[in-house]
């Protein structure tokens, strides 16, 4: 007989909030990449287009952890209409060492948003400079809200300006997070001046047409890109992508569906190029930012690793705590 504990979204909101563990924990799967025979296979993706949906499967071995995870991430874009949830989905927890589920995550994308979040923070820990108060966020979704919070756990931050194409949703942005995080927020006329004085910015949109344009760049800006992950999603233009020091979480991602991918498309980088990921800045293997003048760029489309290592920090407070449901699955031998 197997235990399998099944978690909902609400425990799991209770048990895994975005805090410096999670950020910390999202940056330990970046370093196992680099650093690890980490067994991560290709997204898998199913397109119904007929219903404006998408369904993606993630998953990853992480050496370091005695689990691993297999994410389905269902997107329906139509379902608001049916005043049901964009993205929902659940994270299946299985033991590596026999393959036996040990637990059910019914988080209807919960886990995805705050790993999310925490690896725009782990990008901006490391390429960001040190001394950062100004921040521009393009876009102003849950995810915009959780990236900025997650930024404001590992830089300072004094003041934020947002642009959004519905300025109503901007316009909410900024008084819920200036009150939040207590710090100055206003809302931007485009995302030129959004960007005129950042030190950071973060584009969380699923933008067709690049948002950030050469235009926009200056000497200190770091960019953490989160928002391209699909072939057909790009936020920024491929030639400010050349111009700045290009970081990503996966090479082999971002070649195919990453903003590197449009960079490649427009014959502006070489396909062959080779390119720094995240995990072998933090593991010292490669630099990012050298200079406060420096301007960086950090492509994430999101990784099954990420996946797994949000998932077993939440399987592991579960254990601790004694929550969640134990169902008992008889297995016939």
């Amino acid at each position: 007989m197997t235990a399998i504990t099944l978690l909902g979204e609400s425990q799991l909101r209770e048990l895994v909030p975005l805090d410096l563990a999670a950020i910390d924990q999202v940056e330990s799967a970046f370093l196992s990449l680099a650093t690890e025979p980490v067994a991560m296979p290709p997204i898998l993706r199913l397109d119904l287009p007929e219903h404006r949906g998408e369904v993606d499967v993630k998953t990853a071995y992480l050496p370091r952890f005695d689990s691993f995870a297999i994410k389905v991430s269902p997107g329906f874009f139509d379902n608001p209409k049916l005043g049901l949830p964009s993205l929902n989905g659940l994270m299946l927890v299985l033991s590596a060492k026999t393959g036996l589920t040990e637990a059910v995550l019914l988080d209807n994308g919960y886990l995805t948003a705050v790993r999310t979040a925490a690896a725009g923070a782990v990008a901006a820990r490391w390429l960001a400079k040190q001394q950062a108060p100004s921040v521009a966020v393009i876009g102003a979704g849950e995810q915009a809200r959780l990236q900025l919070q997650a930024l404001s756990m590992v830089r300072k931050i004094e003041r934020v300006k947002v642009w959004a194409r519905n300025r109503a949703n901007a316009e909410r942005f900024a008084a819920d997070m200036s009150a939040k995080l207590h710090i100055a927020a206003e809302v931007a006329r485009d995302v030129h001046h959004a960007l005129a004085e950042a030190d950071i910015a973060i584009t969380t949109t699923p933008s067709t047409e690049p948002l950030i344009q050469s235009a926009d760049l200056h000497p200190g800006l770091h960019i953490t890109a989160m928002g391209s992950d699909a072939e057909h999603k790009n936020e920024i233009a491929p030639q400010a992508l050349a111009a700045a020091r290009y970081v990503c979480d996966r090479v082999t991602q971002t070649r195919v569906l990453g903003e590197l991918h449009h960079a490649i498309e427009a014959g502006v980088v070489d396909a062959n190029a080779k390119h720094a990921e995240l995990g072998q800045i933090i593991a010292g293997q490669a630099k990012g930012r050298t200079s406060d003048s420096d301007i960086t760029l950090c492509d994430l489309t999101g990784t099954g690793a990420q996946d797994t290592a949000i998932a077993t920090l939440a399987v592991a407070r579960a254990r601790a705590a004694n929550a969640g449901t134990i169902f008992r699955n008889d297995m016939k031998r």
